[in-house]
């Protein structure tokens, strides 16, 4: 087995590559002056089963570019095996037409990851459960779900006290699993979008009344819906609301927003890197998913099963 990181995640690639005791294998992902991205792997991968650690992230093109044209350059390698491992898969929001004379993103970075030469996809949280059967490859869905409920079991007295909140109709299957997990019970918050990346909170369905609520979500990324959500939960007589979400996107203004927000705070994982700023925010904290990622690799490397990771 080797492990290839590219540089969107090499704190994680690093922290997976302790818990499996395998070091990184030695690469250098270069630019040219027009910013072409140029790769060489420094080490002997022929009829090896290597694993590429890249979140398509912030830069999303360049992330995904790095990660394709990793995989291509060992594919010409003679790799045996070639497993893209996705902490986090970007486009998964566009995973539906929308609208006339719009793109199903989701589905074409899907084939591009395939005609690459990956022969199987490992990713968590996916947006859509769906995107799965994007893929003409093997493709396996961590859930960050196990680990959410025991950093919940482990920072509150009395989980199954906990309200769980779905913060619109297409999360509750997500939500409800944690509440099941944690033998709490589950809200929602019926929202409507004016317009692409605002929201607007319309009524909460179940009593919140002096209850923790915990929101449960995949993705963070203005924190507009994050933040409406948790307003309306206090207007509505919650105790205290605080956020858990696989992805931590933040991009514009969301640090601001949960900064002067009602949440009492937002945990998030490392699927995508965290910058320093955000990792030493008060109202932020991190969960790392280094054991979980690293154990779905062992057990394919060792042709074993990854869903009883979940049992």
């Amino acid at each position: 087995m080797k492990l290839l990181s590219a540089n969107s995640n090499r704190l994680l690639a690093q922290a997976i590559g302790n818990y499996l005791d395998v070091p990184l294998t030695k690469a250098r992902i270069e630019r040219f002056a027009d910013k072409e991205i140029f790769v060489t792997i420094d080490e002997n991968v022929r009829g090896e089963d290597v694993f590429v650690i890249q979140s398509t992230s912030y830069p999303a093109n360049d992330n995904l570019m790095e990660l394709l044209i990793c995989i291509d350059a060992l594919t010409r390698a003679s790799a045996k095996r070639i497993t893209a491992v996705i902490p986090y898969f970007g486009y998964a929001r566009q995973d539906r037409k929308t609208g006339g004379r719009t793109p199903i993103s989701a589905k074409l970075v899907a084939n591009l990851i395939t005609r690459a030469g990956a022969h199987r996809v490992l990713t968590m949280d996916l947006h859509a459960g769906q995107i799965q059967g994007f893929f003409d490859i093997p493709t396996d869905n961590l859930v960050a779900i196990p680990f959410m409920a025991r950093d919940i079991k482990d920072h509150y007295d009395n989980a199954r006290q906990i309200m769980v909140v779905s913060p619109d109709v297409g999360g509750v299957v997500r939500a409800r699993a944690l509440a099941d997990r944690l033998g709490g019970d589950l809200a929602i918050v019926d929202k409507r979008r004016p317009r692409a990346g605002e929201s607007e909170v319309m009524n909460i369905i179940g009593d919140v009344t002096d209850r923790d609520c915990i929101l449960f979500d995949d993705i963070v990324d203005s924190g507009g819906t994050l933040v409406n959500a948790a307003k309306a939960l206090i207007d509505r007589g919650a105790k205290s609301v605080s956020a858990y979400i696989s992805h931590g996107v933040l991009s514009g203004e969301a640090i601001n927003r949960v900064a002067g927000s009602v949440l009492k705070e937002l945990v998030i994982t490392d699927s995508i890197e965290v910058p320093e700023n955000i990792r030493n925010h008060p109202k932020i904290r991190i969960v790392g998913v280094a054991p979980l990622i690293g154990e779905a690799i062992r057990r394919i490397a060792n042709e074993e099963s990854v869903s009883k990771l979940f049992d």
